[in-house]
């Protein structure tokens, strides 16, 4: 299935992610986390449900051309990874990474990317979505409120460094009457 999305702000697309995407995805993945994800999880997840990109094409501007392999600001600029869980007739979703390069944060490409991967879950039979957000990541926290998450819990310790990570939940039958695209 392609999904492309231009959202209607820019000229963004958003589609499934393609194994030539991966070391952008990396890229940005390295820039965005203190502990990031080696390269060969997201091979083993380049098939998930929800492994989605922002692309823009060639001419927009950049601050940080480092991040991509582009100088202009083109090609990958975010990502966010979802798949599902069997669970009893009631699959669960899980947001297990998103991010957005620096250079691209700060215009709604991180609600854009949650929103596509909860209909590619929804899609996938997940009823519910789950994920993790660092207990510092308050910005994080406040897209995820403004898009129903709610915390579930908190697991003292969760990451690498010692930090606390909420975990936050999504009824998805719920969100996807409220019609958001």
């Amino acid at each position: 299935m392609t999904t492309v999305d231009h959202g209607g702000r820019d000229e963004t697309r958003l589609r499934e992610a393609r194994e030539t995407d991966l070391l952008s995805v990396y890229r940005i993945e390295k820039t965005a986390f203190q502990q990031p994800w080696p390269y060969a999880a997201f091979e083993r997840l380049l098939d998930a449900p929800a492994f989605l990109v922002a692309e823009r094409p060639a001419g927009g501007p950049t601050v940080d051309p480092e991040a991509d392999r582009h100088t202009d600001g083109s090609g990958v600029v975010g990502y966010v990874v979802g798949d599902t869980t069997p669970n009893h007739g009631r699959d669960i979703g899980h947001i297990k990474d998103i991010a957005v390069r620096p250079d691209a944060q700060g215009q709604g490409l991180g609600r854009r990317l949650l929103r596509r991967a909860l209909h590619h879950l929804a899609a996938s039979g997940a009823s519910v979505v789950k994920l993790e957000v660092r207990a510092s990541n308050t910005r994080a926290q406040r897209l995820y409120d403004s898009e129903g998450f709610e915390p579930v819990r908190t697991e003292p310790r969760y990451y690498g460094d010692g930090e606390a990570a909420y975990v936050m939940a999504l009824e998805l039958g719920d969100w996807i009457k409220t019609g958001r695209e």
